[in-house]
């Protein structure tokens, strides 16, 4: 039986209520506008530990669906039968609990930005809305809407806020996301149509979707759309969708120029949260409602997460941009997500959630050090960096602990999803597991295995290089002039820096036994 709570439209709906405050504040009061941001930003914070608390992480038992909590379920538009369905499980609250922290954290960062200051918090706080409206949306028609709003905020805030070529990475973002969201939309359409056959009512539902009863009529051979059987380019088309915005290849060329323009704090949301929402739709949506098509196209996914943990590594190592150094190494890292999710076993799932989750938090904090050097330095040429150890010594100590935990370094955050990862894989090759029960072959995912698990070697190199070349050797003189680390950059280091240790040291506490209810249900759905 899912709980019913409004605790999720709060929060929800407080970051709308912070911005429309900021919006009716002066211009001129920057201090004042600031402060209202902070606030409803550490105020959202605040209230998705207060859901945290309220959620009862041992509830459900291994049945997908049956451990959504804290819901809300109105009927909205009584004509496609869409609702207001938002609520959480094992598998949406880390992400929402990812998003608040990010987000308080991307705020303080914000404090740096002059160029109007009352806009930018306006939609800063919109964006914050849209991604924890998607996190939270149980109806396919709403977590659309949510998908679409947070695409608008985060074009403006690269298309104004950022660099020299600001415009360009500005549309290129939109056009991308957008063309991905057009597949998701005719996915919609379909399900409309499948789902409102002999006068019932279509349904949204993505629990209910995600029942044999209805996958059944999706996989009906008969039902076609656009001339092909409705499952499998509906498979193909949430993948295309999702994939724009892991993002995977080849469908990755608008993240480095978005990261590159962004203005840092945006920059970390968009790697630590936005990214995860290609993930997340994954997981929820393309394979608890097409379980079979997951199984027979399990190659082709598992191809694609290699060769992007492969391809973002390599390119990584040949960049001179600082930024765009990390941005391919978001790629590279993400592929593993996806990696995970096509061998359909329980380690892989288990380290595509914890990958997500420890990606948020090591990609937030590489893009702000990346920041704190920006401003100090004005360029991002590696070549041109070097000494910083000697002149920012605290910075440094802490940027050292954001290079490790990409790097996967034992008792960091990136190892565990990792390892994870590359255990799902190589347990998928024993007889009897839903891939090789579709024809896979311990060929096929061995090699797959064993090409994942080199990347391993290939990061270190790209991330223990560029760590060399901007903070190692003599003190340059031409860098004397860059101050300490303040107070605000501190703090945010101290947070991230405290997160990646202790996901690192506690991945089963603090994530891999709670969501453990949700996972295994989503499992036993699939037939794992």
């Amino acid at each position: 039986m899912i709980e019913t709570s409004p605790i999720l439209s709060w929060l929800i709906f407080l970051p709308t209520l912070g911005a429309l405050l900021v919006l009716l504040l002066p211009a001129g009061s920057v201090a004042w506008i600031r402060r209202v941001a902070l606030g409803f930003t550490a105020g959202t914070f605040v209230l998705s530990l207060v859901a945290a608390g309220m959620f009862n992480w041992t509830a459900g038992g291994a049945e997908y669906g049956k451990n959504v909590q804290l819901a809300t379920n109105i009927l909205w538009m009584s004509s496609l039968n869409v609702h207001y369905f938002v609520g959480v499980d094992g598998l949406s609250l880390p992400l929402v609990l990812l998003t608040t922290g990010i987000s308080l954290l991307a705020c303080l960062a914000s404090f740096s930005i002059e160029k109007n200051i009352k806009g930018y918090f306006a939609l800063f706080l919109f964006l914050v809305t849209g991604m924890l409206g998607v996190f939270t949306s149980l109806d396919l028609m709403l977590f659309y809407i949510f998908f679409e709003v947070s695409l608008f905020p985060m074009y403006f805030l690269i298309g104004i806020w950022g660099g020299p070529r600001k415009e360009y990475a500005a549309i290129k973002f939109f056009l991308y996301t957008l063309l991905g969201s057009v597949g998701i939309l005719i996915v919609i359409l379909g399900i409309y149509h499948y789902t409102s056959l002999d006068g019932r009512p279509p349904c949204f539902d993505l629990i209910k979707l995600a029942s044999p009863e209805i996958n059944g009529m999706f996989t009906n051979p008969s039902n076609l759309l656009m001339g092909v059987p409705f499952a499998g380019l509906a498979f193909w088309l949430l993948f295309v969708g999702f994939a724009v915005k892991v993002p995977s290849v080849p469908f990755h060329t608008w993240l480095p120029d978005a990261h590159v323009e962004a203005p840092t704090p945006i920059s970390m949301i968009l790697a630590a949260v936005l990214l995860k929402m290609g993930g997340y739709g994954f997981m929820r949506i393309s394979y608890p409602l097409f379980p079979k098509q997951a199984a027979q196209y399990w190659w082709f996914v598992a191809l694609i997460g290699v060769v992007s943990i492969l391809y973002g590594a390599f390119c990584a190592m040949a960049q001179k941009d600082f930024k765009k150094m990390v941005a391919y190494s978001s790629v590279s890292h993400m592929g593993y997500v996806l990696l995970g999710l096509a061998v359909m076993t329980p380690a892989g799932f288990n380290g595509a959630m914890f990958q997500m989750i420890a990606h948020g938090i090591s990609s937030g904090m590489m893009f702000f050090i990346v920041g704190v050097v920006y401003e100090r330095a004005h360029h991002r040429d590696i070549n041109r960096l070097g000494g910083l150890w000697v002149q920012m010594p605290t910075y440094t100590g802490w940027a050292a602990i954001g290079f490790f935990a990409s790097l996967g370094l034992p008792g960091l955050c990136g190892f565990i999803g990792e390892l994870l990862v590359l255990m799902g894989v190589f347990s998928a090759a024993t007889p009897g597991s839903t891939i090789m029960a579709a024809g896979a072959t311990q060929h096929q995912i061995m090699v797959f295995g064993v090409l994942a698990a080199s990347a391993v070697v290939f990061t270190a190199a790209y991330l223990l290089w560029t760590f060399q070349r901007v903070y190692m050797g003599k003190n340059k003189p031409e860098y004397s002039h860059f101050t300490q680390a303040s107070g605000r950059e501190k703090l945010i280091l101290v947070c991230f820096g405290l997160a990646a240790v202790a996901w690192g040291i506690l991945p089963n506490q603090l994530l891999l036994n709670p969501i453990k209810p949700t996972i295994d249900g989503m499992l036993k759905l699939l037939g794992v």
